[in-house]
């Protein structure tokens, strides 16, 4: 196995519209085979599928109601994620969807409603869930604990917790975390925390055009990325890159089904 799998890039973002094949290009010539593209809402749904229909053996879509477009017309924005579900077979997952405290608290209520709703998508068409849970993960945990049921399963994405909170994670069976760039910035904290999660919980990701890994950092990012975010991890843990690649591609493999 010896390529890496971007678990998270927005590659149908309007940020590489311009130069979008260069980059998926420049991520398969850096091992980078497989990436996985969350969506947002229904405006993002055209361009991420015909991303993923011009490269179908690299770009896997997802289909899911974000927690920062949860708004007045989330009731619709979901039933438009339900219709899709019925009529696409070749999701490989239900996001990026989640809760959020950061942005704005207005729509709390209809968050966690939708978080609810997508998950019940999930257990119905037997696929993972991407978590987003900025400034929120004890809340979605919570909600979690009472929704695991055993068949649900999925990812923390961009985790940056604790390793009190990955106990957690762990604990609710069938979730990993998502590991970006973040992981590479000095004072993140994560030398801290990722030597003591196990590797078969975690799973490599880029959050493009976000949050790009030392030395791009401040500026776009790309799934080209992964092998910077991988070798730091794998200096966390003490290991050879190639094990790592290894590791954290059969875990997306399995999660994700791809």
């Amino acid at each position: 196995m010896s390529y890496f799998i971007d678990t998270h890039t927005h590659l149908f973002s309007e940020q590489f519209a311009y130069d979008i094949d260069a980059v998926v290009q420049n991520a398969l010539s850096q091992g980078v085979q497989k990436m996985v593209l969350p969506n947002i809402d229904s405006e993002t749904i055209n361009a991420m599928l015909a991303l993923s229909e011009k490269y179908p053996k690299n770009c896997f879509p997802t289909i899911g109601l974000h927690p920062c477009h949860v708004k007045e017309n989330f009731e619709e924005e979901l039933q438009i994620v339900a219709d899709y579900l019925q009529k696409y077979p070749n999701f490989c997952a239900i996001g990026e969807m989640g809760t959020d405290l950061h942005w704005d608290k207005t729509f709390w209520e209809q968050q966690k409603i939708a978080f609810k709703y997508q998950v019940e998508l999930a257990k119905k068409y037997d696929l993972p869930i991407i978590i987003h849970c900025r400034e929120s993960v004890n809340e979605t945990l919570e909600m979690l604990s009472t929704l695991q049921d055993g068949t649900l399963r999925g990812v923390f994405h961009c985790f940056t917790g604790s390793t009190q909170t990955a106990e957690k994670i762990i604990q609710l069976g069938g979730f990993m975390m998502g590991i970006g760039g973040v992981a590479t910035y000095k004072k993140s904290g994560l030398d801290e925390v990722l030597p003591h999660i196990p590797l078969e919980y975690l799973v490599l990701e880029t959050d493009s055009p976000y949050l790009s890994p030392t030395p791009y950092r401040g500026k776009r990012n790309e799934s080209a990325y992964i092998p910077f975010i991988a070798q730091k991890l794998a200096d966390f843990k003490g290991i050879s890159i190639q094990k790592l690649q290894e590791i954290t591609t059969r875990n997306a493999e399995r999660l994700f089904r791809i």
